[in-house]
This record gives structure tokens, sequence and C-alpha cells, in this order.
């Protein structure tokens, strides 16, 4: 039971508004100046909050683990399982097999859509710096064979890689917020999936294209190609490590179907339950196999059956696949919990209901307040996670009264605030800069540019939405 649930929170308006302030503050500093981890960032901005607002000790801690545990219960169970696709998908070879069907069949004028397509299909199970690293070689690779400019093909791939990032589940950001303002699952990745196809048209190859004349960077020289082809070709040289049997190559229907099926279960669910009664038997099944952990699941059983088994891994392998994507999100999932935890406090301590009040006073709508609380603190941290956790525990106690579909676009809302404008304090601004060859200033033009139309267009399709359901 939280401190919110037994009694009413003791500080005055001023002083939550103080502690806030004072919170974030704690936060953005220790995460852009002392370069300390976010997860020991938000355990100190917590502690500040706690103590300026009224919680004092024992209710500060109450809260703080009483968030982190229900979060990470919630949320971690689903981005292990997600991690977990990823993982089959990249170690079977599926994520190059999809990539390679489409790179050849595909004209230099169609390969920019192509790419976009592709990124957004891996991007569903795959974490933004895992789709990275994989697409990054084939970009430059297809720009340098196709003799077009590499961002008139890296910007739809990045777009295509951050909008699922930021608006689609499994991801930890849309997770965290699902979450946190008890949304529908389902019915936010409907919403999500409508959103993201048109802001990944837009914000990649649309954009790409006035990208690629601001920055000037023509094609990748001959070389390029050559060197990541020769990478892809096997070694003559007298292998030092005794050998090992050669992966074989998955199915694009295969590699389709394990990224798509948790995505189809639940979306098959969220129709289910507008378009059947609540009596109905077969909406009942519809709902246990569309439940989150259900779907994730069958989507890990299909990966192993249809990428791990045919790309040649033992029951050993898939283990080690499996096991494997795991250790990579043990950060996320800390930062996820004390972003939890964090949240949980600002409930009790009274500051959502506050601004809750104000927005109410001021008739500002919830999903531009969720936008641009998310806006300033991404900015602010560079973490599109912390700002989505922040976001989402501000704005709260708003959700209470709505109905679940606009509960489930304000989840989109801040999920697009939190992608707005990436500069020198996130780590994605540095990752594509250093893969590209750019400067800090052709990474603003188009990395940086590309994020902040990205957000300002997911907000406009959000507001769209809104008028409608």
């Amino acid at each position: 039971m939280t401190l919110a649930q037994d009694a009413a929170p003791t500080a005055g308006p001023t002083q939550l508004v103080v502690a806030a302030v004072l919170a974030i503050a704690v936060i953005v500093l220790l995460i852009t100046w002392l370069h300390v981890h976010p997860f020991l960032a938000l355990i100190g901005g917590t502690a500040v909050l706690g103590l300026v607002g009224g919680l004092g000790t024992g209710g500060t801690v109450e809260s703080f683990t009483g968030g982190l545990g229900s979060t990470v219960g919630g949320v971690g169970v689903l981005i292990a399982l997600g991690a977990m696709i990823g993982g089959l998908l990249r170690d079977s070879g599926g994520a190059e097999r999809l990539v390679e069907a489409v790179a050849t069949r595909v004209g230099p004028r169609g390969m920019p859509w192509a790419l976009a397509g592709v990124a957004a299909l891996i991007g569903i199970p795959l974490f933004f710096e895992v789709g990275v690293v994989l697409l990054v070689p084939v970009v430059v690779l297809v720009a340098a064979r196709t003799r077009v400019p590499v961002l008139a093909v890296g910007i739809p791939a990045l777009a295509g890689l951050s909008v699922l990032h930021g608006l689609v589940p499994p991801h930890p950001g849309p997770l965290v917020a699902i979450d946190a303002l008890g949304a529908d699952l389902g019915l936010t990745l409907l919403f999500g999936i409508a959103v993201a196809i048109p802001t990944v048209i837009v914000a990649g190859p649309l954009f790409g294209r006035i990208a690629t004349r601001w920055v000037g960077i023509g094609p990748p020289p001959e070389s390029a190609a050559d060197a990541v082809a020769d990478a892809e070709e096997p070694r003559t040289d007298p292998p030092t490590e005794p050998p090992t049997e050669p992966r074989r190559r998955v199915g694009i229907g295969a590699v389709i179907a394990a990224v798509l099926t948790p995505v189809v279960l639940m979306l098959v669910r969220a129709v289910a339950e507008i378009a059947l009664p609540e009596d109905d038997g077969v909406r009942g099944v519809l709902e246990i196999v569309g439940e989150p952990i259900v779907a994730l699941l069958v989507g890990v059983l299909v990966a192993m059956f249809a990428l791990g088994l045919p790309s040649g891994m033992d029951r050993r392998g898939l283990t080690d696949s499996v096991g494997g994507a795991l250790p990579g999100i043990a950060g996320i999932l800390l930062i996820v919990g004390a972003g939890g935890g964090f949240k949980q406090a600002l409930i009790d301590a009274g500051v959502g209901g506050l601004i809750g009040d104000w927005a109410g006073a001021a008739n500002l709508s919830p999903l531009l307040l969720g936008w641009l609380v998310a806006v300033a603190i991404r900015v602010a941290t560079g973490s599109a996670t912390v700002a989505t956790i922040t976001a989402a525990g501000i704005v709260a106690p708003l959700a209470a009264g709505l109905p679940a579909p606009t509960v489930a676009l304000l989840a989109l809302a801040i999920g697009a605030g939190s992608l707005f404008f990436s500069h020198v304090n996130d780590a994605g601004f540095w990752l594509v800069k250093e893969y590209f060859g750019l400067t800090v200033g052709q990474t603003i033009k188009s990395w940086s540019l590309m994020e902040t139309v990205i957000s300002v267009v997911g907000l406009l399709l959000v507001l769209l939405l809104s008028v409608f359901v």
C-alpha cells in the first residue's frame, strides 16, 4: 500500500512544485553533468522529491520500492521476451536475410522506401542500438553499389527503427507509458501502428531527400562496398579454432512470421474486445492468446522453431541465443524500474494531481501536456526512456478520468515527445555520427532534425486520431 492510499499529501502546492522542479533538476544534472547512470540519477531525484515534497524518509522508500516492483513486474517480463525474439532474429541471420531479399529486388529509386519498411519491420523486436548495428553496414553497402548518397538510404532506415522504438510495444518506452497510465496495450499497439506508418514515410524517405541536400554527402566509395562484401565472405586462411557447422539460410516467410506473430495476436485481441460482446466464447479465447505475455511467449516459440532450428541451431544454441539476449537489457530494466519508483513518488507526493488540476483549469489537452513534458525531459537529459517515465508519472492522474482510446493516445503522445531533437547528450546521437562518419553539425542537420520531425508528426497524427475516437 502506498502513502497516497494511506493519507493525503501534507505539502502545499508551492512546496510540491519546488520539490518536483528540484527532483527533475537533480536527475538532469546527474545525467548530463556528472555522467551518473540514469538508474542512480532517478534514485537521487526520487530522494529529493520525497524529502522536499513531504513524504519523509519512510514514505519515500515505500513509494520508490512499491513503484519499482510493480513496474518491473508488469513490464520487465515483456521486455525480456521481446529481447529474446530479437536475439533469435539476430543470431539466426534472419535480419540480414530480410534486408538482403529486399535489397536484391528493389532499384535505386525504391531503395529508401524499402529500407524504411525493412527497418520498421525488424525494429519491432529489436532494440534501436541493435538495429543500427545490423543495418548500417547494409546501408553503406547499398549506397555504394547503387551510387546514391548514404543519407538518402540511411535516414529512412534510422526513421524506421526510431519510430518503432518510441511508439510501438514491446519496446521499453511504450511499455512503461502503458503501464504507468493504465492504458490498454492492444489498443495502444493498434493506434501506434496507425501513427507509425505515415510518420516513417514523412521522416524517412521524404525527409531523407531534404537531409541529403542539406548535408551534401555523396555515395560512399566503392572500397566501402568491397570492405563490407569481404567481411561477409567465408575465410580462406587456415582456421585457428575447430570448424563449426555453417549457419543455414532461413526463409523470408519464417522471418516475417516470427516478427509479426506477437503483434498480430495482440491486435486481434484488441479488435475482438471492440467488435465482440463480452460473453462471446471466441472473444474469451482471443483475449487469452492476445494477452501481451502470452503473445510474446508464442512469438519466442515461433522464432525458435521457424528461425533457430532451421538456421542450424541445436538445443544448446537456442538456449545460448535466448539467454544471450538478456544481459543486454539489464541496464534498461534497472532504469525502467527506478523510473517506476520515481513515478510513484510523484503520484504519492501529490505532484501528479496538482499538474492535473492546473491542466484542467487551463483547459490544456492532456495529449499536448504529456508531449510537452516529455519533450522538456528529453532535451534536458537526452534519454527517451527517462523522458517517457517522467512524463507518464506526471500526467498519470489525468488518465484516470479519460476513456480508454484517449489513454492509449496519451501514451503515444508521450512516446512522440520522448523522441524530440536528439543532440549531444544522447548516446544515439554519437552512435549515428560515428557510424556514418558525420561531423557534429551534419549529424544535427540530419539525425537531430529527423528525430524532431518524428516527434512533431507523431503528435499531429495523435491529435488527429483523437478527433475520431
